[in-house]
């Protein structure tokens, strides 16, 4: 296939309305043929793990933080790179299948700066590499020895961050060693994720460069069909608890109103228990007009198992990713029977 067919392909996978809702949220419920798919019989080895796996149709490191500047502010970022495959294989050149895209954003009390990236894999441009670890794309970077310590940058026409990230607990794997279910016909995925960093670094925003400090929470995430073709998006949260503890949770909503959950308990000395399709509740309270949309920007989010009955609250509700595939993400408040902090995103409302 041709660098143009290639690229035609992508563009229509990524961006055309009657595909992603005829095969769930982004083109995530299409079929996998030719692609290797999550087998609950293979255990994650790292540091190998952190890198790409080409025979798989998509993946992300996904990284969101909440971070506050010397007056109290409280700030969101997120640094994002995805890879998807139009075909099982990687080559050098510009016929790789091989396509790679980021997302960059700062969330602040009044404003949510965004950034784009688009490029092609086998030209150097972008990519990830296990040891030592690094993934970029452009001048965006995020890279260390392993990730027990890593630097992050990216920026756009109104932002810039270079962020240093410090590991103080292990990596969490979710569902049964890694291998997370999505869905009740048996899609599923490889999920870790590295919820214990903490974070020093700097924001250039127009009203200046702001020291900050904070938290950050580091996904990885692979599979060919990670969805059912009825989901037509989701609802996920990763909330930190004052009390140290940690809760991952999502809910995959489907086309008939129903939904699929899971979540991982994960407690302040990162031990990690799957919450099983569910017993993991997330209900809407309010919504925002968000570019026209209406999505629900405060939560009530109740684990029985775990005593969590909270109310979670955006920061700031016009946190829209306008994006080639629009979603909605930024940090929020948590308040109720834990208090914390957090972060939400939101997919396939546009779709609905």
């Amino acid at each position: 296939m041709n660098a143009k067919a290639l690229w035609t392909a992508a563009f229509l996978l990524l961006t055309s309305p009657s595909l992603l809702a005829a095969q769930g949220f982004a083109g995530m419920g299409s079929d996998a043929e030719g692609f290797n798919t999550p087998s609950p019989d293979t255990a994650l080895v790292f540091p190998a793990d952190h890198g790409p796996h080409p025979d798989y149709r998509i993946e992300w490191w996904y990284l969101t933080a909440n971070m506050k500047g010397p007056d109290g502010t409280a700030y969101g970022l997120q640094w994002t790179l995805f890879r998807s495959a139009l075909a099982p294989f990687a080559t050098e050149g510009w016929d790789s299948p091989q396509i790679w895209f980021g997302n960059a954003a700062v969330t602040t009390p009044t404003n949510h700066y965004t950034a784009e990236r688009f490029a092609r894999g086998g030209t150097g441009q972008a990519g990830v590499t296990a040891t030592p670890f690094e993934a970029w794309i452009d001048e965006w970077h995020m890279r260390g020895a392993d990730w027990g310590a890593l630097s992050l940058s990216a920026a756009g026409t109104a932002f810039r961050y270079d962020i240093q990230l410090k590991a103080k607990g292990p990596l969490v794997l979710h569902g049964d060693s890694g291998y997370s279910v999505k869905s009740s016909q048996g899609q599923a995925s490889y999920y870790y994720s590295q919820p214990f960093f903490d974070l020093s670094g700097t924001l250039d925003l127009p009203e200046g460069t702001i020291p900050v400090t904070g938290t950050a929470w580091l996904d990885r995430e692979w599979s060919s069909q990670p969805l059912a073709s009825d989901q037509t998006g989701w609802d996920w949260f990763s909330l930190s608890f004052e009390s140290g503890d940690k809760l991952m949770g999502f809910r995959l909503r489907q086309a008939d109103g129903s939904y699929y959950t899971s979540g991982t308990w994960i407690t302040k000395a990162g031990g990690a228990t799957p919450i099983p399709n569910g017993r993991f509740d997330a209900t809407p309270l309010e919504t925002s007009d968000v570019n026209g949309v209406a999505i629900p920007t405060g939560w009530q989010v109740v684990v029985p198992d775990y005593g969590v009955d909270v109310s979670v609250q955006a920061s700031n509700a016009q946190a829209w990713m306008d994006m080639a595939v629009p979603y909605w993400e930024g940090p929020v408040r948590v308040t109720g029977s834990h208090d914390g902090i957090g972060y939400l995103e939101m997919t396939g409302y546009e779709q609905e």
